[in-house]
């Protein structure tokens, strides 16, 4: 658990240290900035911006009943990052697992990428598919556009 908070814990001490090099150099707006940089990237690299996990078993059984693909992911992970932002509010409606917070979550990964825990993994109806392309992951979930 603590791991996935290291990073944005790490962005927020370092740029309150640049805030405060700054505020001493009598430079407070640029601090402000700089801290409020430094905050916003914290918040992009934590968990916080993903649709909350569930566990790996409850996210197939629920795939199995209403069809929606499974998200394997991690914090930190820039492909995880730019699958969930390309997906927008939609990416709400898929089953996401933090393989880090779920044993059986990073099996799974590793069973189906040669033994890597290699994320973005999705499955699709029992299929997985390693860093797909976000819009060939919304394809696969919502209907399509008359």
């Amino acid at each position: 658990m603590m791991r996935a908070w290291f990073l944005p814990m790490l962005l927020v001490v370092c740029g309150s240290a640049v805030a405060t090099g700054q505020v001493l150099n009598g430079n407070p707006v640029a601090a402000a900035a700089l801290l409020l940089m430094f905050v916003l990237l914290a918040g992009v690299a934590s968990p916080l911006i993903f649709p909350r996990s569930i566990g790996a078993l409850e996210a197939q059984r629920r795939s199995a009943v209403d069809g929606r693909p499974v998200v394997f992911w991690r914090p930190g992970c820039t492909y995880c990052l730019r699958l969930r932002i390309r997906l927008g509010r939609n990416a709400r409606q898929l089953h996401w697992v933090d393989i880090w917070r779920d044993p059986a979550g990073a099996a799974a990964v590793r069973a189906v990428n040669d033994g890597n825990e290699t994320v973005p993994t999705v499955v699709v109806a029992g299929r997985p598919h390693t860093n797909p392309d976000p819009a060939w992951v919304r394809e696969q979930f919502l209907p399509p556009a008359e």
